[in-house]
Formats: C-alpha cells, structure tokens, sequence
C-alpha cells in the first residue's frame, strides 16, 4: 500500500497528470468494476474508502500548500544570503 501511496501522491503533485488522476479516482469510485467487489462486506469498501482519503488528503495539502503560497510575501534574498553564494 505504501508503494501505491506514495505514486499517486507523486503523480497527484505533479501538474501535468493532476486532472488526470482526480478524474481517473472519480471514474474508479463511481464505476461497478472494483479491486474488491463492493458486494463483500467491509472489503469491497476498503479500496473505495482508500481512493477517497488518499485524494481528499492530498488535494486538500495542495490547497493549503497554496493559500500559503499567496499569502506569503516574495521573499528576496538577504545580503547574508547572497554572500553565502560567493
């Protein structure tokens, strides 16, 4: 699980495949065909509930991610900074 974890987060931070992936998870959630039959009990929800909380977590990182982003002032570097570079 770590490994595919770790790929869709990849994959999901990157910008060109985002819109890929979320429509790809959406796809999978709203099909009948599953990993695990959604008929079992408690198993065929397990791959469903794992694509929602992987997705909802790491969309909502990138919208936190952003809001800093906006929020924070351009940082311009400090003469300290710029003498650590010579």
């Amino acid at each position: 699980m770590g490994g595919f974890y770790h790929w869709y987060r990849n994959v999901l931070r990157h910008p060109k495949y985002r819109w890929l992936i979320i429509a790809a998870s959406l796809i999978y959630l709203l099909s009948p065909l599953d990993i695990s039959p959604d008929m079992l009990p408690i198993v065929g929800q397990l791959d469903d509930v794992t694509v929602i909380v992987i997705l909802a977590s790491e969309l909502t990182q990138l919208l936190v991610e952003r809001v800093k982003q906006k929020r924070s002032p351009h940082v311009t570097p400090t003469v300290d900074a710029e003498a650590e570079h010579v």
